[in-house]
């Protein structure tokens, strides 16, 4: 019996110490860049039908048709990149992560506003789907900036 009065009589110890931390990382955000890595991977394979589309059907020129291909591999690594940076910052919270998310953020829209405006055949499905894009980085953009500034304004000691 003295060894099991010996058990009850020490001091509790807090076994887990982190989760008095507060949680920063914002939910809402991790879920449109989750959403968002679905739908530029469904955007990205209609891109590609498309393109194989005008080139068979439509007199698309050469030059063009490849440099639209090169543009849409090179957005492909620029989102790529950037959902890459943006989840792991706000799973970490890093704001500088974040904030190199958000600096990927204008190139990428450049080139979302470039399939949806100015290529030399646009189709309506190309319009629709780049009109979706836009949408979901306005709200990353607007969600990034509010938990960037929750990242800085908390305490890092």
């Amino acid at each position: 019996m003295s060894l099991t009065f010996r058990v009850f009589q020490q001091k509790p110890i807090l076994i887990l110490p982190f989760l008095t931390k507060s949680q920063l990382s914002s939910m809402p955000l991790q879920v449109l860049f989750y959403l968002n890595s679905w739908y530029f991977a469904a955007f990205f394979i209609a891109e590609i039908l498309m393109f194989i589309y005008k080139g068979v059907l439509l007199p698309y020129p050469q030059a063009n048709l490849i440099l639209d291909i090169v543009l849409l591999l090179v957005y492909l690594g620029l989102e790529a990149l950037r959902l890459f940076y943006g989840w792991k910052g706000n799973l970490c919270e890093r704001s500088l992560m974040l904030i190199v998310s958000v600096g990927v953020l204008v190139p990428c829209t450049v080139l979302s506003v470039y399939y949806m405006l100015l290529q030399t055949f646009i189709l309506r499905l190309e319009f629709v789907l780049s009109a979706i894009l836009l949408c979901f980085y306005a709200l990353e953009l607007v969600l990034a900036l509010i938990t960037i500034a929750a990242f800085s304004r908390a305490s890092v000691y």
